[in-house]
């Protein structure tokens, strides 16, 4: 049951981080997009499915909650003011991707809250995935750092660096979903965003390095990580010749195993921690008995629906968009 409940968290967590990280990653760049028509068209290539992918980050806290609730507790004290500020910007971006719609002459307003909102979530899933690698100051399984002990440069710079993934992200599947003047921009940007998410990278390894995270030591004793490195290099590789070659449906698909190597890098560096060098996996876990209760519902019949109804929304909605219409 623990397991399977693990399981359950990485690959929710993971489908979460690459869904709504994609429409994030749009958000940011919507800003940068000239025109109402051009616009319209941004808004377009992601409508179809942003609704739903907020949902995995529900699916996460639920997991959370009712199979780990020493972890939801923790993280819950800990990150109160940075989740707080994250469900705001995904509330202004939900909100401001209708209302735009809906008038002309305060329309720049909307815009302007979908980009902020966008870059508030996005930052703010940063942080705390930063302050939680830097380890947070727990004693006897209870938060002790008060209303701002997540707060570090180190936690900043990951905010940073998780809006640069998410902008990649985000550009290329523009580049999957769109043509014309709209692909080529996102073609443009592709190359700066991942030079500026590979220096990143290399300052938080480096980081790892100077601080003594634990990280390396565990690399040593577990050479099979760097195979998660590996993976990422090659997909680096195919990703930059995907856009020398203009294969539209390359870039996206690159930057997701990108991702999908880091988190898993992320994920099996400090297992079997589920909040980093404090509560171990063992130790988080509600009793048995609370797990196979979940089980016969959650995990039988709402999760597999969940990734039927994803896989199912992203089959129905392939394809290029052609035009914005007037409104999604």
């Amino acid at each position: 049951m623990i397991t399977f409940w693990v399981s359950v968290l990485a690959v929710g967590t993971l489908i979460y981080v690459l869904l709504d990280g994609l429409d994030l990653g749009v958000g940011m760049l919507f800003g940068l997009t000239r025109g109402d028509a051009q616009r319209g068209m941004v808004m377009s290539a992601i409508a179809p499915i942003w609704d739903g992918n907020e949902t995995w980050l529900i699916v996460s806290g639920v997991v959370l909650w009712g199979a780990f609730p020493p972890v939801y507790a923790t993280l819950l004290s800990a990150f109160y003011l940075p989740l707080l500020l994250m469900l705001g910007g995904l509330i202004l971006r939900g909100v401001a991707f209708e209302y735009r719609h809906k008038t002309r002459r305060l329309r720049w307003v909307w815009d302007a809250s979908f980009v902020g909102g966008s870059l508030v979530a996005a930052f703010m899933q940063g942080l705390t995935v930063g302050a939680l690698v830097e380890g947070l100051p727990i004693a006897n399984g209870q938060y002790i750092g008060g209303e701002f002990g997540w707060l570090s440069p180190f936690a900043v710079f990951c905010g940073i660096g998780l809006c640069l993934g998410y902008a990649l992200l985000g550009a290329s599947w523009l580049v999957m979903k769109c043509e014309a003047e709209i692909r080529d921009a996102a073609y443009r940007q592709i190359p700066w965003l991942a030079a500026g998410l590979l220096v990143f990278l290399v300052i938080v390894f480096g980081f790892a390095l100077v601080e003594d995270l634990g990280v390396m030591g565990r690399w040593i004793e577990r050479p099979y990580l760097f195979v998660f490195p590996a993976i990422g290099v090659v997909s680096a590789v195919l990703l930059a010749a995907g856009v020398h070659l203009r294969r539209d449906r390359l870039p996206f698909a690159m930057v997701a195993v990108i991702f999908a190597a880091a988190f898993g890098t992320l994920a099996i560096s400090f297992w079997p921690y589920m909040i980093p060098f404090a509560i171990t996996i063992e130790e988080a876990a509600a009793p048995r008995a609370s797990l196979a209760f979940m089980f016969w519902g959650a995990g039988l019949f709402v999760f597999p629906l969940m990734l039927i109804y994803t896989a199912v929304s992203l089959r129905v909605f392939r394809g290029k968009i052609r035009t914005a219409g007037s409104h999604y």
